[in-house]
C-alpha cells in the first residue's frame, strides 16, 4: 500500500500543530521533516527542538531527511527528540555504512537519499542494510520545484532489484509530487510519496492527502 508523507517544509508554521493533526487525521502514516544546514543545500530549516515540540502530539512516524554535511553529528540529538527514521545523503558521507550502523544503534530505521544525478551504483553493497532509499525527483534545498521525470527509470531499476534480491527496503520519492506525478512514481515502484505543497498549500490539506492516495493507488506497480 502506498504511504503518504506530508512534508512540513510547506506547512504554515503559525499553526503547525493543527496542520500536523489535520494530515494525521487524514490517514497520513509518515511526517517528513527536512533538515537543511545551509552548506550541503543553500537553506536552513529545522532542528531537534522542533521535532521534540511536536512529538507528543502525533503518532505518525517521524521521517527525518538530513540534507546536511557530516550527518553523523545529528543522529543522537534527533533520536533523543523522538525521530523514528533518519535518511542521510550518500553525497555527504565517506563512510555510509558506519552512519547506517550509528542510526540503527539509536533504535531508528535508516535510509539513504540520492540526488537526481547520483547513480544507484553507490548503494549496491549497502542496500541490504537499508530500510529505505529516498530518490530525489528535484534537486534538494527548496520546496515547490518541478518534478524531474528522468528519475523514473531509476525508480524502476531499484524496484526491480529489490524484488529480485527480496530485500526488505522501501522506496521513498521526494520532489514535485502531486496528483499528476503520484500515479507515475507509484507505478514505477515507489512505496512512500513525500508531498509538501500538494498537501499544505491546498485549501483543505486533509482532503489533499486523501486525493493523493487515491491518485497513487490508481496505478500501482506491476
Amino acid at each position: 500500500m502506498i504511504q503518504i508523507a506530508p512534508s512540513i517544509l510547506s506547512a504554515d508554521f503559525s499553526r503547525l500543530g493543527d496542520q500536523v493533526r489535520l494530515v494525521e487525521d487524514a490517514g497520513a502514516e509518515v511526517l517528513h521533516i527536512d533538515v537543511m544546514d545551509g552548506h550541503f543545500v543553500p537553506n536552513l530549516t529545522f532542528g531537534p527542538a522542533l521535532v521534540q515540540s511536536i512529538r507528543a502530539h502525533s503518532h505518525m512516524r517521524f521521517d527525518i531527511h538530513l540534507m546536511v554535511e557530516e550527518p553523523e553529528r545529528f543522529i543522537a540529538d534527533f533520536a533523543a527528540a523522538g525521530a523514528d527514521h533518519i535518511t542521510f545523503h550518500l553525497e555527504t558521507s565517506r563512510h555510509a555504512h558506519r552512519v547506517i550502523q550509528q542510526i540503527k544503534e539509536q533504535g531508528m530505521t535508516a535510509g539513504i537519499a540520492l540526488n537526481p544525478a547520483t547513480p544507484l551504483d553507490g548503494i549496491k553493497y549497502i542496500l541490504e542494510d537499508l530500510d529505505m532509499v529516498l530518490l530525489m525527483t528535484v534537486n534538494p534545498g527548496f520546496g515547490g520545484q518541478k518534478f524531474i521525470s528522468n528519475v523514473i527509470p531509476k525508480i524502476q531499476v531499484l524496484h526491480q532489484h529489490l524484488e529480485q534480491k527480496k530485500f526488505n527496503c522501501l522506496i521513498e520519492v521526494d520532489g514535485g509530487i502531486n496528483q499528476e506525478t503520484a500515479p507515475v512514481v507509484a507505478k514505477a515502484g515507489a512505496h512512500i510519496l513525500v508531498a509538501g505543497g500538494a498537501v499544505f498549500a491546498q485549501p483543505d490539506p486533509k482532503q489533499a492527502v486523501k486525493k493523493l492516495r487515491q491518485a497513487a493507488g490508481s496505478m500501482k506497480s506491476e
